[in-house]
């Protein structure tokens, strides 16, 4: 297996994120240990660092919070209850039960006793081979250690996709000579709007005419049937940037575009109940690699998604 490398997003709340899995009390932490692979040892790791380092602190709390897609929470620590001068943290295993090397974004929340919600994770784990287990730790790195007396952890969410489709916003160019990937959208009313970006990071120009391919994929990446795929966002809702007819654009290298899914999220009738898939696989053109990215397409029971042509950045 290859490396794992740590990538996170941390974005802080001030309201109560849903309660999904593993809740999880946090009490004492020490030097973390980032993207180590499990062992046979069943000693949980310690996990931190708060502004000093070197501060002695006792071992995290070893319960074992319940599996969840694989993800399993094995220690957690940190708090300004925890007797140490480290920050919240959560140590967990993730095993990989996949049939080819796959990456995963696991979302790990922290709140307060009361249930404030305090920060949120993103934690990426890349190439995790089949069968592998690896182990991580995550800090709620944008929260002081006394900023809590003691704080709670848990799994919000899972997410995984295939290394050979991964989404790629920046790094090493791809041997296609294009990144291509998923903004965080916007959501209001009712609809949604998420942008996929594309970047000629390659040194040849790139032809783009017309319209993305799109294939809905469930939790467990199977194709969603029983939802039209119409191309342009009018035929959801006008002004959403997702509208206009399809040209043909040439990128020259270091040039960007963009496309728009566009979709309401409504309960009205037209499907066999609410659709609610995590993933949408992605061909940029006919003949392009497909791309996964994670759009959390909640479509309600419209049974419809508008998708947008592309457009040089600049348009």
């Amino acid at each position: 297996m290859r490396r794992t490398r740590l990538n996170r997003r941390t974005r802080l709340h001030g309201s109560i994120l849903p309660a999904v899995a593993g809740l999880l009390l946090l009490t004492a932490c020490g030097t973390e240990r980032r993207g180590a692979e499990a062992s046979g040892s069943t000693a949980p790791p310690a996990c931190g660092p708060g502004p000093n380092p070197s501060a002695s602190a006792g071992p995290p709390t070893a319960a074992v919070a319940p599996d969840q897609d694989g993800v399993t929470v094995i220690g957690t620590g940190g708090g300004a209850d925890s007797g140490s001068s480290a920050r919240p943290c959560v140590a967990y295993t993730l095993t990989s039960r996949e049939t080819q090397p796959f990456t995963y974004v696991v979302t790990v929340g922290f709140r307060s006793e009361s249930g404030q919600a305090l920060s949120t994770v993103e934690d990426t784990v890349e190439t995790v081979a089949p069968g592998r287990t690896v182990r991580r730790t995550v800090t709620a790195s944008d929260l002081p250690p006394d900023a809590v007396g003691t704080a709670n952890a848990k799994i919000v969410k899972v997410r995984g996709f295939p290394t050979a489709e991964a989404p790629n916003a920046g790094g090493t160019c791809p041997p296609t000579g294009v990144r291509v990937y998923a903004d965080d959208g916007d959501a209001a009313m009712g609809l949604r709007v998420v942008g996929l970006h594309l970047e000629n990071c390659g040194t040849r120009p790139y032809r783009l005419n017309g319209y993305p391919r799109i294939e809905i994929r469930d939790e467990d990446h199977d194709p969603v049937a029983g939802v039209s795929i119409v191309q342009g966002g009018e035929a959801i809702a006008g002004g959403a940037g997702a509208d206009g007819p399809p040209r043909q654009i040439e990128l020259r290298p270091g040039e960007r575009a963009h496309a728009g899914l566009v979709w309401r999220n409504t309960v009205e009738g037209g499907v066999d109940g609410p659709v609610n898939a995590p993933y949408a696989r992605v061909w940029a053109k006919p003949g392009a690699a497909p791309v996964t990215v994670v759009p959390e397409l909640d479509l309600g029971t419209t049974g419809k998604l508008g998708v947008g042509p592309w457009k040089k950045d600049e348009e």
